[in-house]
């Protein structure tokens, strides 16, 4: 019986009980037959009654036929003389009084329920509700305890993450054989903290440990220990341990234990902070069990940068595992892994897809090949190929299609323009990752993507590259200037000039990449109230220097700016070309853009055919002189909401969507 229909039961008997007393306590029903006291006194004038029973205002009595009558008298001093007056006999009971006991129950009965009500409630707090996991049990944990037969994760479920692996794989062997290390005097880390980046498979990891060494396993969010009633916090760490220690040896997993990690005397609470309170008592705890108990803790987060010193030290979490973003290999693993449950065609290759994905997390390639399976239900195909897998990706970089959004053709016009600009100033420029597909079909938030995807994953970049990647970033702006005139710019570049100035911002201040600045950081790191730093912001450099970074800055900004400019001059052509393919097929991919690239027609897309064929040529292909005229209606046609945006790490861009290097225009 599970706990919820314990204490409903509980309480079901408590009521049935109460009820039984008040019922003893009040008056008891009686046979007897309702009388208006009107007919009542008619019947004594005329002689009907016989007998009286006089119990303050409640009368009871027999008529002259044998009948047993009831009722209830007002103040009627004559009543007396009626009765005597018809020989009735009399008989004047005193009203039935309480005893004792009963009387000093109902006085006290509010009070004693008020002290029980705040007693219990007290228990809870403390931790002290009877074991119960009900919605007031407020100091008892809210750990999740999984047993050795429904962890049903092994180390053949997790991929990608070989050397994590590694790491944690001697915990198993601790758990499973602890004497092997103890008759050496080896002691086992007591806490093993995963860092890594969302989706990376941190809290997989930690499940295939208890899977593999076949040990209970508690789970529990680092949000909650902390509640709104003052103590909560340190009861339930104190209860979870009492738990752990009862079915070691196990493993306690805190996900997310930055939400109750931080560093203390951080924030506006000061000292007596309720977080700081739980985890003081977290530290305690740690530090407190025997390295023969068999408890190990297991923790992840995203953020070790902000953890409290005391919690990182030997003793506590003395190994942090790093589970990193995996490298093409791992990729493959991962889809394979996932893949198990698909029903794939011959022609898909996950190694394929592996180099197509770079930058992807765990969580990202699972969700890339459930989105294939749902492209392949929707087409009521009997099994997965390589296509839907595309659909997928570009789906999961790009942003779902907007079909029901209409574009008139000068919009088009300027979108195919604007895109066109990023792809021929990217292909241009050097050490440039590749144009991996241009469309127009407006797609997420942005009326048409430019997608470069690297060849390999990139963890550093040289300078060249970064003043390639704003030269693309300017690529569609210019075009819209060059084609359509400068007085009908649109504000769709809106997120390319952001990103591009902070690359160069970044560029000056932070990678030491300026000629007159030379490699000092300028950087001012921004401290928040909850990161354990000041909340007031401290000024680095002076008023000179900082007017020398935004002159680097502007510097890096006209020299890039220049460089795609004189580009899409010279490869005007080659413009207007790419932009007529855009408005005939709306979305090309590689083959085509190297086609156009070489001055070669633009080869079809596989699955085209002339029906499909849009209208004519691009507004302003013609000449430069001629797009003024038709370009009125697009410049104010055009609105904020346009927005465009180009490849960039997710290390510089918050805006990058999955994907990783593989961004957006």
């Amino acid at each position: 019986m599970s706990d919820l229909a314990k204490n409903l039961v509980l309480w079901i008997v408590i009521a049935v009980v109460l009820v039984s007393v008040f019922n003893n306590f009040g008056p008891r029903p009686t046979s007897d037959k309702p009388m208006d006291y009107s007919e009542f006194v008619a019947a004594v004038k005329q002689g009907a009654v016989s007998k009286v029973d006089i119990s303050g205002h409640t009368i009871r009595g027999l008529t002259t036929n044998g009948e047993r009558f009831s009722t209830y008298s007002p103040d009627d001093p004559g009543l007396i003389a009626d009765l005597l007056n018809s020989d009735v006999i009399i008989n004047a009971i005193p009203p039935e009084q309480p005893g004792m006991l009963t009387q000093i129950f109902i006085s006290w009965f509010p009070m004693l329920l008020l002290i029980g009500v705040w007693i219990f409630f007290m228990r809870q707090m403390q931790g002290g509700g009877g074991g119960g996991r009900g919605a007031m049990s407020f100091g008892k944990s809210k750990a999740r305890l999984l047993s050795e037969d429904q962890v049903k994760v092994g180390f053949s479920d997790v991929a990608g993450v070989e050397e994590a692996k590694e790491e944690v794989a001697e915990l198993v062997e601790f758990l499973s054989d602890p004497g092997k290390f103890q008759k050496l005097g080896g002691k086992i880390p007591r806490g093993v903290l995963l860092v890594g980046a969302p989706g990376t498979g941190k809290t997989l990891l930690a499940r295939a440990i208890a899977g593999e060494a076949k040990v209970p396993f508690f789970t529990i969010s680092g949000s909650d220990f902390v509640e709104m009633f003052v103590g909560v916090g340190a009861s339930r760490v104190r209860d979870m341990f009492e738990q752990a220690k009862k079915h070691s040896p196990c493993i306690i997993f805190i996900d997310e234990i930055d939400a109750v990690g931080r560093h203390r005397g951080a924030g506006l609470g000061g000292g007596h902070d309720e977080r700081e309170q739980t985890l003081n008592q977290l530290l305690v705890e740690m530090d407190g069990f025997e390295g023969n108990e068999g408890v190990i803790v297991i923790a992840a987060t995203n953020r070790p940068d902000v953890l409290d010193p005391a919690l990182l030290r030997p003793g506590r979490f003395d190994r942090q595992v790093v589970v990193s973003l995996p490298d093409v290999r791992g990729r493959e693993q991962i889809l394979k892994v996932h893949m198990r449950k698909v029903p794939l065609s011959d022609n898909v290759k996950p190694n394929i897809i592996a180099r197509g994905t770079p930058g992807f997390s765990g969580a990202d390639l699972a969700n890339l090949v459930n989105e294939a399976a749902l492209f392949a239900a929707r087409g009521d195909n009997t099994t997965v190929s390589m296509n839907h897998f595309e659909q997928a990706k570009d789906k999961i970089m790009m942003g779902a299609e907007r079909k029901s959004m209409v574009m008139d053709e000068a919009e088009k016009s300027l979108t195919a323009f604007h895109e066109a600009g990023h792809a021929i100033v990217g292909l241009s420029v050097p050490s440039h990752d590749p144009v991996y597909k241009v469309t127009i079909i407006p797609r997420g938030r942005a009326l048409g993507v430019t997608m470069f995807l690297p060849e390999a994953d990139r963890y550093s970049y040289s300078k060249e590259r970064l003043e390639s990647q704003i030269a693309s970033m300017f690529g569609g702006r210019i075009a819209e200037e060059q084609v359509f005139g400068a007085e009908f710019v649109t504000t769709g570049a809106s997120n390319d000039i952001q990103r591009a100035t902070e690359i160069a911002r970044n560029m000056v201040t932070k990678w030491g990449l300026s000629e007159k600045l030379g490699p000092l950081t300028y950087m001012e790191e921004e401290g928040e109230v909850f990161l354990g730093h000041s909340v007031a912001q401290n000024k680095h450099v002076s008023d000179e220097t900082a007017h020398i970074i935004d002159e680097e800055i502007r510097v890096i900004i006209d020299r890039n700016y220049k460089r795609a400019e004189s580009i899409l001059l010279e490869k005007r052509h080659i413009l207007n070309d790419m932009a007529a393919a855009l408005m005939k097929f709306e979305t090309i991919d590689q083959k085509q853009i190297g086609d156009i690239m070489e001055g070669k027609p633009p080869r079809p897309p596989a699955d085209w055919t002339d029906d499909d064929s849009s209208t004519g040529t691009p507004t302003g292909s013609n000449t430069g002189t001629d797009a003024g005229t038709d370009a009125d209606t697009t410049g104010k046609s055009s609105s904020g909401d346009k927005e465009t945006s180009t490849s960039q790490d997710s290390k510089e861009s918050k805006d990058s969507k999955i994907g990783g290097p593989a961004g957006e225009h």
